[in-house]
């Protein structure tokens, strides 16, 4: 018995050594994910351009993985449209086109009709875009709620277009 402990305590130790030295060394992003400070550049402009059209707004921008990276709610923005925004953003990087698109091909008749019941909940009316950097690489998603559909795009389209610069 005292045998069998003080083996299975050496594999222990032998093991959080080793996940320690491994942790350390392993790179925690996935290549061509969206950084924190990317993120918060497309969220200054496109917080720019709802100030500019006077229309407060929920802001969301999704990395590569569809994960929520960055947020900004603007005095004022509806609440309801906090999940919104973030729905979006998903919708746009789980299928790598803007909302608008996904929208117009889900439509009755359409080959995607009823997707918008899959993957927890899809948006599919116009606001969320995925993000593209400069070596046209999809690298997460933005997604914007506050105005009609065409503000919340127009906003969502600025703020995806700063990778560009």
């Amino acid at each position: 018995m005292r045998k069998a402990n003080l083996f299975f305590s050496a594999i222990a130790i032998v093991v959080m050594l080793a996940t320690t030295a491994f942790a350390g060394d392993v790179k925690k992003t996935l290549p061509g994910d969206l950084t924190l400070e990317q993120a918060q550049a497309i969220l200054k402009v496109a917080q720019a351009k709802a100030v500019d059209i006077k229309v407060p707004m929920n802001i969301a921008v999704v990395d590569a993985g569809g994960n929520l990276k960055a947020f900004y709610r603007m005095d004022d923005a509806f609440i309801g449209s906090v999940d919104i925004s973030i729905k979006k953003a998903v919708t746009a990087r789980y299928f790598n086109m803007p909302t608008r698109a996904l929208g117009a091909a889900s439509q009755v008749g359409k080959s995607l009709y009823g997707i918008e019941v899959s993957n927890d909940g899809l948006i599919l009316f116009a606001g969320g875009v995925p993000l593209v950097d400069k070596n046209n690489v999809i690298i997460g998603a933005i997604g914007v709620s506050g105005g009609s559909v065409d503000e919340d795009e127009s906003v969502a389209m600025a703020g995806a277009a700063c990778l560009l610069k």
